[in-house]
């Protein structure tokens, strides 16, 4: 598997004005998960491995990789923004080390940033590859919208809590597969099975997500824990119980596995990581 840590860090922002650029190296530099781009290189390296094409399609999939990754943190700087939150992966916020202004700014710039890498896979790809990069891009502000408008609601369904993640969170990680895996050869079937799998991998995650906002220190999580609770923000937690969203998130994880059986046993790696998603501990 390529070293994506690796690849993020020779991306270059060494580059003036340098309040622009510095807060995009520090935001990417802060660490995280690095989910996007391993499941799109993860959905890149399955396919290969079923003998579908040559092993340089990984590598083709790296540029697309890496526009997940910047693509994510950006919308991290506009939503520590939105949430006024001041911690994000043990550090401060850019707004709080900065200011706003520069969070919205140097946010901007790094989706600007995240298309210019699209535009470095492989000219017969980058169409297909740009409309569903647009289409995830949509639902993901369709989803926060749908999370501002529940702050001012009195009452909000299961069903509608669903959707609004499904957007917010869920379409990001399931069309991070799809890409690696179209980029990589995969046919029509075999880009569905990777989505659902994101999907399902997604919703697990978030459920996550919000059982730790209970159950975990500030230090295990890297940002202030009960901050949902606090803002008075509806979660699968708040509307199910502790108790049922475990339940939930071995339930989506065995969704997430089921999903891959278009792949004939090539799929052992997805497979091993939908298992490690559900039992993370931050």
């Amino acid at each position: 598997m390529i070293d994506i840590n690796k690849k993020i860090a020779e991306l270059n922002w060494n580059k003036e004005p340098r309040g622009l650029y510095e807060p995009i190296e520090y935001t990417l530099a802060s660490g995280g998960k690095r989910l996007r781009p391993t499941l799109a290189l993860t959905a890149a390296e399955c396919i290969i491995n079923g003998g579908l094409i040559n092993g340089d399609a990984i590598e083709q999939a790296v540029p697309a990789a890496l526009a997940l990754e910047v693509f994510h943190n950006f919308t991290l700087l506009h939503d520590d923004v939105m949430d006024h939150a001041d911690v994000r992966r043990g550090r401060a916020t850019v707004h709080v080390k900065w200011n706003e202004n520069t969070a919205i700014l140097s946010g901007d710039q790094m989706l600007i940033e995240a298309y210019k890498l699209i535009a470095q896979v492989p000219s017969n790809k980058v169409q297909r590859t740009l409309e569903i990069f647009n289409e995830m891009a949509t639902g993901i502000c369709e989803g926060q919208q749908l999370d501002v408008d529940f702050e001012h609601m009195s009452q909000v369904s299961i069903d509608d809590y669903m959707r609004m993640i499904e957007l917010k969170t869920s379409v990001l990680l399931a069309n991070a597969m799809k890409i690696g895996g179209y980029i990589a050869g995969a046919n029509e079937s075999q880009q569905e099975a990777l989505y659902q799998y994101g999907l399902h991998i997604g919703l697990a995650f978030q459920i996550q997500d919000d059982i730790l906002d209970i159950i975990s220190s500030d230090e295990e999580l890297g940002k202030p824990v009960g901050s949902d609770r606090e803002n008075k923000k509806s979660t699968y937690v708040s509307l199910l119980g502790v108790e049922k969203c475990v339940e939930l998130v071995d339930e989506l994880t065995e969704k997430a596995t089921a999903s891959l059986a278009a792949f004939d046993g090539d799929s052992q790696s997805l497979a091993e990581l939908a298992r490690s998603l559900a039992k993370r501990k931050n």
